[in-house]
């Protein structure tokens, strides 16, 4: 080799080290800004977690509703409202992740809470389930849960919405598996072979999507997320079953705002 043929190898020598080191730069840079947004979410919700599980608004922690349940049934753009015949104000809707370790401490304070202000027809309650979380394995079980949601009749999708937070995985585990979801809803007598293929087929995912997009552009951003008529409830509302009575009470019989419009953040 020339000493001209040794000069030009140890240039591209030197070009390729330093192509990749700019590469591996590039990475590190990467690496931070994701770690970064993982660390903001993972804030987020342990802000709301906290929140829910402090707010005690000087009611009782919890209240256990065995009553009976107000009639549910499926909304056009594939919500689901719990209400009394005739009830139409005021409205209550609900944004949740059924993998949102929130969303699960939320319901076992107020979800009690909000079937009997519904059964009592002092309020329309709206279920808008939808995929929050960006990142797996957490973000697979949300749309698995929210599909299998989705694909579960009305008459029995309150006992199911219960049971899927009563099954929630632990955050960072895989879960809500298509067998599980499948089995949960035979233990409630739903067995029906069309169900099952609905799971199993992912039939109700572009629903699912159509429910992220409406909460994204709503404006919610974490979860549990109240809304009524039209306005966000504050923190309170979300841990105590006496301060989201006091805030139904208060919105009365007034018009809601809430029914297919993006709800005003408080």
């Amino acid at each position: 080799m020339s000493k001209a043929d040794r000069e030009r190898s140890a240039r591209d020598r030197l070009a390729e080290d330093r192509r990749r080191a700019a590469a591996a730069q590039r990475r590190r840079r990467l690496l931070v800004v994701v770690l970064g947004a993982v660390a903001a979410a993972a804030v987020v919700v342990v802000i709301v977690v906290v929140a829910v599980g402090n707010n005690g608004g000087g009611g009782p922690s919890a209240e256990k509703y065995t009553g009976p349940i107000a009639p549910a049934a499926r909304q056009r753009d594939g919500s689901v409202a719990m209400a009394n015949s005739g009830v139409t104000a005021p409205v209550l809707d609900v944004f949740e992740d059924f993998q949102c370790p929130a969303c699960k401490a939320m319901e076992a304070r107020v979800g009690g809470t909000i079937k009997k202000l519904a059964a009592e027809g002092r309020v329309k309650v709206v279920y808008r389930p939808f995929q929050l979380f960006q990142q797996d394995p957490l973000m697979s079980n949300s749309r698995r849960a929210a599909n299998a949601a989705a694909c579960m009749p009305a008459d029995h999708w309150v006992k199911y919405h219960d049971k899927l937070y009563a099954e929630q995985p632990p955050e960072g585990d895989e879960g809500f598996a298509n067998a599980d979801l499948v089995k949960w809803a035979g233990q409630l007598g739903v067995s029906a072979p069309t169900f099952a293929a609905c799971v199993n087929g992912a039939q109700q995912m572009r629903q699912v999507d159509q429910a992220t997009a409406y909460a994204g552009k709503a404006g919610v951003t974490a979860t549990p997320f109240l809304a009524l008529n039209g306005r966000q409830l504050g923190n309170d509302a979300l841990g105590s079953p006496s301060a989201l009575q006091k805030a139904v009470a208060k919105a009365g019989s007034a018009v809601p705002r809430s029914a297919g419009r993006a709800p005003e953040r408080g």
